[in-house]
């Protein structure tokens, strides 16, 4: 009769740690707060001629339920990256935090919407897109395009006046992520005064982006890759970089603490990450 007894102890025992370890309803927060990265994915386009055919233009993104349903079921992910820069669609939103929710998913799935930048619409378009995207069920936003430390500032007051409970350093019990993107060397050059700012949760360089502005120098963009992370590190938030199978292993030893993969390779590059991450 003993034995019986013991393994009720283990599993009646077993529930509180494993709830004690998830404190936020996003788990990538208490990764964060135990120094280990999260690794997600961008959600793929579903249109089967996204590319649009010969001397067409390229047809829409579509994001569907279902599409939220089968990245939700897959237990490498910590997020879902949905990018409606090029396109903005509050309909997508809905679809895949729906999606994402889904009674067969495996762990929950945190939702980060990137929309347009600042400067293409402007504030007040921006500002409503941010309640209105967090209001359709994503848990963050991220602001692409940040030039300035008082563009990053205006960014953060469109989370506060859609009274978002943001995590950041200052409020470790938020829920909400807010993302700021850095992209060009004038921005990426102010990194630690954006960094020093209260209220938001991620920092990024878009590296890519950064590469193109400084006329294709990759060494360069990696140099302010590099001066992003420090800024961040200093500030304590987290900051994301996209990574694959190559270099994914390394982005987890430098510090990175929330890597994003596209593509047929990004199992295989999150699974790698993984390990390198004892996770």
């Amino acid at each position: 009769m003993r034995l019986p007894v013991v393994l009720l102890m283990v599993i009646v025992s077993g529930v509180p740690v494993a709830l004690a370890q998830q404190k936020h309803q996003n788990a990538v927060i208490d990764l964060w707060a135990r120094g280990k990265p999260a690794f997600g994915v961008y959600a793929p386009n579903e249109h089967p001629g996204a590319g649009g055919q010969r001397g067409q233009p390229p047809q829409p993104a579509v994001y569907t339920r279902g599409g939220g349903e089968r990245l939700a079921m897959n237990p490498l992910y910590d997020f879902v990256f949905l990018n409606l820069e090029g396109s903005y669609d509050p309909a997508a939103v809905t679809a895949m935090s729906d999606g994402l929710r889904s009674p067969k998913a495996v762990g929950r799935k945190t939702l980060i919407v990137r929309i347009p930048p600042l400067d293409k619409d402007g504030p007040e378009v921006t500002k409503a897109r941010v309640k209105e995207i967090l209001a359709a069920g994503a848990d963050g936003v991220t602001i692409p395009h940040i030039r300035s430390v008082a563009e990053a500032k205006l960014a953060i007051s469109f989370f506060h006046e859609a009274k978002a409970d943001v995590w950041s350093p200052s409020n470790p019990k938020g829920e909400k992520l807010a993302m700021l993107m850095l992209e060009d060397p004038e921005a990426v050059a102010q990194a630690r005064q954006i960094a020093d700012l209260k209220g938001y949760s991620i920092l990024a360089c878009g590296i890519g982006s950064l590469a193109q502005a400084l006329g294709g120098d990759r060494a360069a963009a990696e140099a302010g890759t590099q001066k992003v992370l420090e800024a961040a590190k200093h500030a304590k938030l987290a900051d994301m970089l996209t990574a694959n199978s190559r270099d994914v292993a390394q982005r987890v030893r430098e510090g990175f603490l929330a890597l994003l993969m596209q593509g047929p390779t990004a199992d295989e590059a999150i699974t790698l990450g993984r390990a390198a991450a004892g996770r």
